[in-house]
């Protein structure tokens, strides 16, 4: 007879510390619904909203959480950021199409303008981010 054994569940896995820093000491909103989207209140702003990859414990996590907190300071004020909570995180990714997490991804009012997953180089951030909010890198609708 053979045992016919149910495949075993991937462990959910806690996000890193460092992504509660970014709402409770930067003040970064958390978009805990899946219909939170601030960005749609105000068309002009640029919104960075980071996807931590709730559940899937990447190391990468907690590095896109300290380069945030820079690339917002270094492109101050033109990046209004967010982090989202997991079900934020699951309306965003039906938007934008399955990428890698972590990623960063960019709107302005009703158009997701792009995204960035995983970790870069500073100057790649740079330059990435740059080409987003100027349109160089098209997007769709949000």
């Amino acid at each position: 007879m053979t045992d016919l054994a149910l495949p075993l569940a991937k462990p959910r896995l806690p996000l890193p510390p460092l992504v509660d820093l970014l709402t409770d000491v930067h003040g970064y909103p958390r978009l805990d619904h899946g219909d939170d989207r601030p960005w749609l209140d105000d068309p002009a702003k640029d919104w960075v909203i980071f996807l931590p990859g709730h559940g899937k414990g990447n190391a990468e996590t907690a590095d896109v959480a300290v380069i945030l907190p820079e690339l917002v300071r270094a492109l101050h004020p033109r990046l209004t950021p967010a982090v989202a909570g997991e079900a934020a995180e699951r309306a965003i990714l039906a938007l934008t199409g399955m990428m890698s997490l972590p990623a960063l991804v960019f709107l302005r009012g009703d158009r997701l303008l792009g995204s960035i997953p995983r970790v870069r180089d500073w100057d790649d951030y740079l330059q990435r981010i740059g080409e987003i909010l100027d349109g160089a890198l098209e997007g769709g609708a949000a």
